[in-house]
């Protein structure tokens, strides 16, 4: 597989290698809270997420399942993640070609109700990365939220590489500025 070169958001963003190994992004996947869509890098407030996003999956066969997984990639804080990836949703079992108009809480199992960000400090990378099912009702919950990790994860189902990721920044209301990508 050729490396994502290195203008890639998700590189630039050091959710490749904190999170994720180089994946080839096969499928669109589109995450919006309200009418504001999730773009690479983007920031968005606590108040902007505080409930779950609709997710529109693309492609068009309804016979893949795919997983969804929503990580805070600096949680605790992003100078000391310790309990780096935070686990803030889980949804398996959702049928690919959802598009932006479905409910994948109507479509998917939700296995982790979703846990709205509020960092207290620093500016969060929050990754939604979507894997291929091998089949239906084959993922499961982990037992805790902290120190989720993605990689271990997908391990665990066999679920291989993501097929789509995207993130966004998230900081306290009060907060200022954002990452910067150059």
């Amino acid at each position: 597989m050729p490396p994502r070169k290195a203008r890639d958001p998700l590189v630039l963003g050091g959710v490749i290698g904190d999170v994720l190994d180089p994946f080839t992004s096969s499928l669109p996947l589109r995450v919006s809270f309200g009418n504001r869509e999730v773009t690479n890098g983007c920031d968005l407030r606590p108040s902007q997420v505080q409930n779950p996003p609709a997710v529109g999956i693309g492609g068009d066969d309804f016979r893949n399942l795919y997983t969804l997984v929503m990580v805070d990639a600096d949680a605790r804080s992003p100078s000391n993640p310790t309990l780096r990836e935070y686990l803030h949703w889980l949804v398996t079992d959702i049928p690919e070609a959802t598009g932006a108009n479905y409910d994948i809480l109507y479509l998917g199992n939700e296995i982790v109700t979703y846990e709205s960000p509020r960092p207290s400090v620093g500016i969060h990378r929050m990754v939604f990365v979507l894997f291929r099912q091998m089949g239906r009702e084959t993922v499961y919950a982990p037992g805790w939220r902290q120190n989720c990790n993605s990689r271990e994860f997908a391990e665990l189902y066999n679920l291989g590489l993501p097929v789509a990721a995207v993130y966004f920044n998230c900081q306290r209301e009060s907060g200022s500025g954002g990452r910067r990508m150059t």
